[in-house]
């Protein structure tokens, strides 16, 4: 490998459980770039599904790892198995109502509910 350092081996959990990977990857490939091999091998049979590497993040050890940082930056190496493999969770960002759908929401007249007085 390019940096001479053994590869990490990385296990990519969905979130309903299911699993990309494992794969090993050389320890200077950026979280970016592990984001868009997720986003190449996204199950088709997903309800959710990312569009862009933008609505995915990728948790490691409880932390939020950042696009540009590297894999060996991004390791928590407490609690990790020499040679076992990472597992690093993906969560997907929920859709973005565009500007013209917000706009017909505040738009709209309000709904009346339920008010409840407390004498």
């Amino acid at each position: 490998m390019a940096s001479g350092k053994e590869p990490i081996e990385v296990r990519f959990r969905l979130f309903d459980g299911t699993d990309i990977g494992p794969t090993k990857y050389d320890p200077s490939t950026t979280v970016s770039s592990l984001k868009e091999f997720i986003l190449a091998r996204w199950p088709q049979d997903k309800d959710i599904a990312p569009k862009t590497v933008n609505d995915l993040k990728l948790i490691n050890g409880g932390r939020i790892l950042e696009n540009n940082r590297t894999l060996a930056e991004s390791r928590v190496p407490v609690g990790e198995i020499p040679g076992g493999v990472i597992t690093m969770h993906v969560v997907v960002r929920p859709p973005q109502a565009d500007k013209n759908s917000e706009k017909q929401l505040a738009n709209s007249p309000k709904q009346n509910r339920c008010g409840c007085t407390i004498l």
